[in-house]
């Protein structure tokens, strides 16, 4: 059996997000997904929209993953969830700003260079991501006040 690590926010659960999952999990037998913590998301992106245990919950309910985690603070090491995973692949989205290469280094550096890392192919859909599904209901939600508007 191959385990794969996946790793992300999942706010907004979208098409985007269910692609990457479906190409992770085709690297192996047995995907489990890191849900990235509260404070994490705050610190490297926004505010999320959905907490997370709700966003671990969504996640835990499509159909490539077989086990999911919320992910550590980000006072601690986003390497020592290793421990608990023990992956063979972690696979990037394509979208991640994660550097491959940096992964790649700190693995070795704890021994653990026999983990492979693998960046996934995106999805070919304009709406494959949070801040563009967000862009798209506000460009809509102008739309839809005038519309409103139209038939008072």
């Amino acid at each position: 059996m191959s385990k794969v690590m996946a790793v992300g926010v999942f706010d907004l659960l979208h098409a985007g997000h269910l692609h990457y999952l479906e190409q992770a999990k085709a690297l192996g037998t047995h995907l489990t997904v890191i849900v990235a913590h509260d404070d994490t998301v705050r610190i490297r992106k926004h505010e999320p929209v959905t907490g997370m245990a709700l966003r671990l919950r969504m996640v835990e309910g499509l159909k490539p993953v077989d086990a999911a985690l919320i992910g550590l603070p980000p006072s601690e090491s986003m390497f020592d969830i290793l421990e608990q995973v023990k992956p063979d692949i972690i696979a990037l989205g394509y979208d991640q700003d994660h550097a491959e290469e940096w992964i790649r280094e700190e693995l070795a550096k704890r021994g653990k260079s026999n983990i492979k890392v693998q960046r996934v192919e995106g999805l070919s859909d304009d709406l494959d991501g949070t801040r563009k599904i967000i862009s798209r209901i506000l460009e809509l939600s102008s739309t839809w006040k005038n519309d409103g508007e139209d038939d008072s």
